[in-house]
């Protein structure tokens, strides 16, 4: 890694929460499995939204025992201590790694995204398992960080993109390595959802709730005033400082099983058609075009474009379908030597066109069984999945080693959406642009909290 690109604010960062490598070098799997009821103990950080469904699936399986909860809103712990009046309670993730260090076997992490990195690494270093809500990190230096020290340390990792594990994506994942379209020479994926902000930065400031402790939520980012109904609970995913944009959201599962399937690494060149940026907020609108090098399953260069906001996708003649139908809501569209395969987000089966009509084709040698549409099953099974990891029965099928560089991708292109309409080229051996000026965004300064 180059040296620009090394988290030098992490360590330090570290060293100053009395969070250096910590007890023995052994992998999560054998922690667990030394514990004498075969149970693997769990700490939840961040327990609103998203959080409350991870600490759900994650303690559906039989062998979790939920033993430290986490979160700066006092309303979202005692939702969670409802369900577990035996495990302990912070407000401060740190504080939690501190005195919890021996009693935990693995790390949730589901806060916003701003707060993935610092909370996860200081994890790592103590050696614990981790599942971390997607998109994996806010920069680019905080996912190669924790790529980095989850394969040094061969820990047990997974980002939370719980349809990967779905029936319908893994499906389309067999079909496209099977050649059914030939080689694929452009992605078209899409979403219309809105994590982008292009109004105004707010003046004032308003009291901040009793149930939140606004300076913990802040957590590394710069000192901000509260402001309500701008940050927290729900909104942040929209500003530079906290989230990563409609891209980060919903970008990484819908990136997720084409980026799988062709087997794709980091792009070469990134180019973001969107308004000129704001400082405050991620565009409302964004066509962001990548480029790939080649893989056995795509043309010599691979052409990805990604469309989002209010109106996604833009009309193109590759979306056409046939019969005058509609385009699902999101979803992706391959393009092959042979034809097209459109991947519908989420929990609709793929669909092969071929000469502008569809095609019918049998899933019966993939060997996958029935078609599955049940969310609340399938989604289950990616959170199992690290479970039985960490107990040395399964290996997780989005690891760090994998989403980090697929969270780099769609890092890239919300760099690019700080310089529309120009192309960046990237240098993955270097980690960097040739473009000095975007180089100041591949990471971020910690504040100390």
């Amino acid at each position: 890694m180059n040296k620009n690109l090394q988290f030098i604010d992490r360590r330090d960062f570290l060293k100053k929460s009395s969070l250096g490598a910590a007890g023995l070098f052994l992998a999560p799997s054998l922690l667990a499995q030394a514990r004498a009821n075969g149970k693997l103990r769990t700490a939840h950080i961040g327990l609103g939204g998203m959080g409350m469904e991870d600490l759900r699936a994650i303690s559906s399986h039989e062998l979790v025992e939920v033993v430290a909860l986490c979160d700066v809103d006092t309303h979202a712990l005692s939702n969670a201590t409802a369900l577990f009046p035996n495990a302990k309670t912070f407000v401060d993730y740190r504080e939690l790694l501190r005195e919890m260090k021996d009693d935990i076997d693995a790390v949730i992490v589901s806060t916003p995204d701003h707060t993935h990195a610092p909370a996860s690494l200081m994890a790592m270093e103590m050696n614990k398992a981790v599942y971390c809500q997607k998109p994996l990190t806010h920069h680019v230096s905080e996912a190669r960080a924790m790529r980095k020290m989850a394969e040094e340390k061969n820990l047990v990792t997974q980002m939370g993109i719980q349809v990967h594990s779905f029936y319908d994506y893994k499906l389309a994942t067999l079909l496209i390595q099977s050649g059914i379209i030939g080689k694929v020479h452009t992605v078209r994926a899409w979403s219309p959802k809105n994590w982008g902000y292009d109004g105004p930065k707010p003046k004032g400031s308003d009291p901040i709730p009793t149930n939140l402790n606004w300076d913990l939520w802040l957590g590394t980012a710069k000192k901000r005033k509260f402001k309500e109904g701008v940050y927290h609970p729900g909104n942040w995913r929209k500003l530079l400082d906290y989230g990563c944009g409609t891209l980060g959201d919903m970008g990484v599962h819908i990136f997720d099983t084409p980026y799988n399937a062709l087997q794709l690494d980091v792009p070469r060149t990134i180019l973001n058609n969107c308004r000129k940026p704001t400082g405050f907020g991620f565009p409302e609108n964004n066509v962001v075009t990548y480029e790939f090098p080649g893989t056995p399953y795509t043309a010599v260069t691979l052409k990805w474009v990604w469309y989002d906001g209010p109106g996604a996708p833009a009309d193109h003649e590759d979306l056409l379908l046939p019969n005058g139908e509609e385009l699902p809501d999101q979803g992706a569209m391959f393009m092959g030597e042979k034809g097209r395969l459109l991947l519908p987000h989420f929990q609709q089966l793929p669909r092969l066109i071929v000469n502008g009509k569809y095609e019918e084709f049998d899933v019966e040698p993939f060997k996958l069984g029935a078609p599955v549409k049940d969310y609340a099953g399938e989604s289950k099974k990616h959170y199992h999945q690290f479970v039985d990891a960490c107990l040395g029965k399964d290996e997780c099928s989005a690891p760090f080693e994998y989403s980090a560089r697929l969270t780099e991708t769609i890092l890239l292109g919300v760099i690019a959406g700080r310089f529309p309409n120009q192309t960046l080229n990237w240098d993955s051996e270097k980690a960097l642009f040739a473009e000095k000026k975007a180089n100041k965004y591949l990471g971020g300064k910690y504040r100390k909290f």
